[in-house]
């Protein structure tokens, strides 16, 4: 499964949004995680926002699943159980 990552500009980060993209990637390798990039298609999409207002645009991706967004440090292990069960 090709997951594209899209962080947002870091104006305002509340936690290391590197840090939670290598969390991922080290404890989900059934998901192959990366930069997203426009004009490749993915089959989810993980938003990684540094504050609640989650600011990043991501309607420019080709995405055949689901958009998964992440704001705050208290989302981090849902997100990864919801990402573990697709």
């Amino acid at each position: 499964m090709k997951c594209g990552v899209r962080f947002c500009g870091g104006c305002n980060p509340r936690f290391e949004r590197g840090a939670v993209f290598r969390k991922f990637q080290k404890e989900i390798p059934s998901i192959d995680f990366s930069h997203a990039v426009e004009g490749e298609r993915y089959d989810i999409l993980l938003v990684i926002g540094g504050c609640t207002a989650c600011c990043a645009s991501y309607g420019q991706f080709d995405v055949t699943g689901g958009v998964y967004k992440i704001w705050d440090e208290a989302q981090i292990e849902k997100v990864k159980e919801e990402l573990l069960n697709i």
